[in-house]
């Protein structure tokens, strides 16, 4: 029973008759009715006050006033200003929660035949994730979740920028001070291990620079003649021309890394379907940009670099390969896509999950590749997302200074253990299943929390509030799910059967049913804006709200003690579904339920 495609048709019926106006029904517009009025469902006014030359006030009696007359579905109106708030009957709202129940995949489509690639993470070999990897991760995986809910086949990968001068910084320092140490003999998880020298470069770069800075050199030039850079940039152009040793030490660095990230993404309970490794792709994308100098759509400098001038599309030149034959980021991304679209033909986009910082960069490639002439080249996204910080200020890799992911997730269940203790609610759980809790309940409150806030908009993390058990929290929705599950036991023990159906005769539905059996059934739309918007946080929220309103429910309405049977076998099935809900929209999140707290 779709209520909103109903309320248009009345409305229509309603115009006509009353104006002698016919409106199509998709000109209608109705959204949720706002907390400080009464009703559920509101048909704005606003458009229609010019067409009748009257007060949008006026037209909202007029038409409620027909629609109680004619329309028997609904029950009562009001009118504030532009807005004729609406409220349905008990038959309308058990039909409408009964095809909600009853629908097993309620908010998710059918196969659209589509397909789409999303890509996320992708980082660099020289470190381990941190905090930021973490909101792209969760973003670029929630984003392949949803879009799969609306129907799309998503191909989710990432690009591995396994080479380039910021490994080779690492690599030059592991020689320098590494003295054959390893991650297995240092107990060192691999990814933690090569980051550390990276930051060794970064230390010893510094005192290589000061040290020029007081021969009186400027900072520019002590940094582009410290002899550590050097020996970095020589060490990138050995690896270009396929040096043996260097090419060893950088693979056996690079799987010590790959090693690392793998546990990670354990940790995180994310996949991906395909890796590509810059190592390879900046081949293509080499071979591409000499395709495009002999066609003259790119050009050469005297010092053999080659670049290609895009000042007639509001853009800069861009350099595409240095002059001493190496390439920067942008030729690997040019060779990425090209490969993309030829490993997944029938793909219709490609979407990547990067921060904001890169949407120039993005500009300019979409632009190249679409100079190239690449059809696909306008179906390729940019999801840019904000930066994010914590309450000690914003971090720094080079500095050694970022939260690292590994140790953000242990700290994390820590203070989850803590609070969860503090709760006084786990005596009856063994210390396997204390652990397995405490994981859950942080990874959901990283998770959440990083996934609540619009991606567009830079945020703040603070590791306390998220793992809070009150207000909008990954915990406090798990809290609540974890209520309604044990509820479901109780009504199964005692012989409750959950056997609702539209001839169940139910004495009346209060204004707290009627808030969440609204709520469940906007549940597709909320999918539907958060794939076209690439926000999970739709989603979130959504599930916030609902979690919020079934809290409310269940302090003010008894279900147990109720003397109807019915309404009882209503209530039961109420819960569940509301369970079902939770349990599906925290799972486009990427979050795992759990049955007890």
């Amino acid at each position: 029973m779709n209520i909103e495609k109903k309320l248009r048709t009345a409305a229509s019926s309603a115009i006509h008759s009353i104006y002698n106006y016919d409106v199509k029904n998709e000109d209608i517009q109705i959204q949720s009715t706002s907390n400080e009025y009464d009703g559920y469902f509101t048909i704005l006014l606003f458009s229609f006050s010019k067409k009748f030359n009257e007060d949008p006030g006026m037209i909202g009696k007029k038409i409620g006033n027909y629609f109680i007359e004619h329309e028997d579905f609904i029950e009562d109106f009001n009118v504030e200003k532009g807005f004729l708030n609406i409220d349905i009957n008990k038959l309308s709202w058990l039909k409408l929660f009964y095809n909600i129940s009853s629908d097993d995949n309620w908010g998710f489509k059918k196969d659209l035949g589509k397909e789409l690639m999303v890509e996320f993470s992708s980082p660099n070999t020289n470190k381990p994730l941190h905090l930021g990897h973490l909101r792209n991760i969760f973003l670029g995986d929630s984003i392949s979740r949803i879009l799969k809910a609306v129907g799309y086949k998503v191909h989710k990968v990432q690009i591995i920028n396994d080479r380039g001068i910021h490994i080779c910084k690492s690599m030059i320092a592991w020689i320098k001070f590494g003295k054959g140490d390893s991650p297995e003999k240092s107990g060192m998880k691999g990814d933690h291990f090569v980051g550390k020298y990276y930051v060794l470069f970064q230390k010893e770069l510094n005192r290589q620079i000061q040290k020029q800075i007081k021969k009186g050199k400027t900072e520019e030039e002590a940094e582009k003649n410290a002899e550590i850079f050097l020996e970095a940039k020589d060490l990138l152009i050995k690896w270009e021309n396929r040096d043996p040793e260097v090419r060893k030490l950088w693979k056996l660095m690079n799987n010590w890394v790959y090693d690392g990230f793998d546990k990670t993404y354990k940790t995180l309970g994310v996949n991906f379907d395909k890796i590509y490794y810059e190592s390879e792709t900046y081949l293509y994308g080499k071979k591409e940009v000499e395709k495009g100098l002999n066609k003259n759509i790119f050009f050469q400098k005297e010092d053999n670099s080659i670049w290609v001038d895009l000042n007639k599309h509001g853009l800069d030149n861009k350099l595409l390969v240095r002059s001493d034959g190496t390439s920067v980021y942008i030729t690997q991304d040019i060779g990425t896509a090209i490969l993309r679209f030829r490993d997944f033909p029938k793909i219709e986009k490609q979407i990547y999950t990067v921060g904001n910082e890169q949407e120039y960069h993005f500009k300019v490639l979409f632009k190249i590749l679409e100079i190239q002439g690449f059809d696909w080249a306008k179906e390729c996204f940019h999801l840019s997302y904000g930066m994010i910080d914590l309450p000690s200020g914003k971090m720094k890799s080079r500095e050694g200074t970022v939260v690292d992911a590994d140790k953000l997730l242990k700290e994390m269940v820590h203070i989850s253990a803590k609070r969860t203790k503090e709760l006084g609610k786990i005596n009856d759980f063994n210390k396997d299943e204390q652990k397995l809790l405490f994981e859950k309940i942080a990874l959901s409150a990283v998770k959440y929390f990083l996934l609540k806030i619009d991606p567009k908009k830079s945020m703040l993390f603070d590791p306390n509030e998220s793992i809070d058990f009150q207000g909008n929290t990954g915990p406090f929705i798990q809290y609540t799910y974890a209520r309604i599950i044990s509820i479901l036991e109780r009504s199964k023990n005692i012989g409750i059967k959950d056997d609702f159906d539209i001839n169940v005769n139910v004495n009346d539905i209060n204004e707290f049913e009627k808030k969440i059996i609204y709520l469940l059934s906007v549940f597709p739309d909320k999918i539907s804006i958060a794939a076209s918007e690439y926000s999970p946080s739709i989603i979130a929220n959504y599930i916030y709200d609902l979690s919020k309103a079934y809290n409310r429910f269940y302090q003010e309405i008894s279900i147990f003690k109720e003397e109807d049977s019915e309404t009882i076998i209503f209530r039961i099935s109420l819960s569940r579904t509301v369970s079902k809900v939770i349990l599906n929209g925290m799972k486009l999140l990427g979050i795992n339920m759990t049955n007890k707290m």
